[in-house]
């Protein structure tokens, strides 16, 4: 995909990842950026700093209804849109212990976000033949993230979701992008590292830990060569084929980084 006069949302735009995008993609020559978040004079102000193209707005991306209206309006106001960003997600840094309340949560906005975008915005892009979706899945889908249970599940469904999507769609026009980044410089992982959350802890020692910039630029790179999985660091293919290959040995791995970050 070329950025140059496209449509494009971007949800968890008010910060991080979400904000880098937001300013990539108006460098890049997008025609207009819908950045939307739960807190909306935010992700209006990044839309005011990045200059007219953009449109900040409020959005709970876990409300179906504010999604299909979001969609709806983006294509009233531009005619269609042509790259759809599910970036909105959270952390729970905990385990079991987590309550239904944190796992119902984590769920809803990393998993059913990103159905309810697909929903609203899969209609419009079948019939004029053409779309792309990308999701923010973290390389927590296809790794672990050590230290938060809800987290490496929800991520896991999402990653798997886009898998699905990608296999039923691609061959009618519409691409999914699954983006998977390992350590990046966001409040998620900063607030996590100041609560000394393991899960936290864990991506630290575990590798670069990559500028929402970076990422912004890892994505402008897959989407031109339309890649279903953007890896951000390029070590978490080689992560993923060695858990593939022996899943003790990796988990073993884990479990003394563990050991040696906890005592």
């Amino acid at each position: 995909m070329n950025l140059t006069d496209r449509v494009v949302v971007v949800t968890g735009g008010a910060g991080g990842i979400g904000a880098a995008l937001v300013r990539r993609f108006v460098a890049e020559g997008a025609a207009a950026v819908v950045v939307a978040d739960l807190a909306a004079d935010a992700a209006r102000a990044v839309a005011e700093a990045v200059g007219p193209v953009a449109h900040g707005v409020g959005l709970d991306v876990t409300d179906e209804e504010q999604v299909r209206a979001l969609v709806a309006d983006t294509e009233r106001r531009y005619g269609r849109i042509d790259l759809f960003c599910a970036n909105a997600g959270v952390a729970t840094g905990g385990g079991i212990e987590v309550d239904d309340a944190g796992w119902d949560r984590a769920w809803r906005v990393n998993v059913l976000a990103h159905v309810y975008a697909a929903r609203a915005v899969l209609p419009a892009m079948l019939a004029r033949g053409g779309g792309h979706l990308l999701m923010t899945c973290s390389a927590a889908g296809v790794l672990t993230a050590v230290g938060d249970a809800p987290y490496t599940a929800t991520k896991h469904a999402a990653v798997g979701f886009a898998e699905w999507l990608a296999i039923t769609y691609r061959d009618r026009g519409v691409k999914v992008s699954a983006l998977c980044p390992q350590g990046v410089d966001t409040p998620m992982l900063a607030d996590g590292l100041v609560a000394g959350h393991l899960g936290a802890k864990v991506i630290a020692a575990s590798g670069a830990v990559l500028t929402p910039e970076q990422v912004a630029d890892a994505v402008i790179a897959g989407l031109a060569e339309e890649r279903f999985l953007i890896l951000p660091h390029p070590e978490v293919a080689d992560y993923a084929r060695r858990r593939a290959e022996d899943p003790d040995g990796w988990q073993a791995g884990l479990r003394k980084l563990v050991r040696r970050l906890t005592t």
